[in-house]
């Protein structure tokens, strides 16, 4: 219509009067509280020492891995290959209904290893205390940041937040850390192979990722990690 004035095909835009927001609904954004990188040493070393076995273990995985909370709390151990050092989530459990690889660190793999030490469950990794065949429950994770002193300041998905800045400042490429954090929107066609995108790379990214919050919790001076 702004065409159309310019060359005398019309003497006003009509356009002109309807605002976006007239038709269109705005996104809805949600802000997770989370806690800057100078803070994350802090919240590392809190987290080894929480008291409750079973649920520091689920945020030392989540802060390994960053998946989302319903991700992690519903994780199955049918869908962990140690062998290949990868937990496959299938499509049902994901946000965006498509299968997402996580390749798992050394340190993720401890983590795993102390998990199936404590026999809590044969199906799921994070069981209800009540042991009636669901999930410990959604909240578990945030009322734990809460006891640790992280009320309104940091939420379990506030470790996606937190990985992904780092991730990009020290140089890792962005869609393997998209496809990591498993926000790209996939078509059906692709969704059965684009999860399986860039898992080498992937896979080094996910233990340089380990490596550097174990010298963040250690106190070392760490100096910025190079993509490979």
């Amino acid at each position: 219509m702004r065409y159309a004035v310019a060359h005398g095909l019309a003497e006003r835009n009509p356009a002109a009067d309807i605002k976006p927001s007239d038709v269109l609904k705005p996104a809805k954004k949600n802000n997770h509280a989370r806690l800057s990188e100078k803070e994350l040493p802090e919240l590392l070393r809190k987290i080894d020492g929480y008291d409750g076995h079973l649920t520091r273990l689920a945020m030392q995985l989540m802060a390994l891995t960053f998946v989302r909370t319903g991700e992690l709390i519903g994780a199955r151990w049918d869908e962990i290959e140690l062998i290949k050092r990868e937990w496959r989530i299938p499509a049902e459990r994901m946000k965006m209904k498509t299968p997402h690889i996580v390749p798992l660190s050394d340190q993720a793999l401890a983590v795993l290893e102390e998990i199936r030490k404590m026999a809590a469950d044969d199906v799921l990794l994070f069981p209800s205390e009540r042991r009636d065949g669901k999930s410990m429950s959604n909240n578990t994770i945030l009322y734990a940041l809460y006891r640790l002193g992280y009320h309104s300041r940091m939420t379990g998905h506030g470790f996606r937040g937190i990985a992904s800045t780092i991730l990009h400042e020290q140089g890792f490429n962005h869609d393997h850390i998209e496809l990591q954090l498993a926000h790209t929107q996939r078509d059906a066609v692709s969704a059965a192979y684009n999860h399986a995108l860039y898992l080498e790379p992937r896979a080094r990214m996910m233990q340089a990722w380990a490596d550097y919050l174990d010298k963040l919790k250690a106190g070392a001076e760490v100096l910025p990690f190079k993509a490979a």
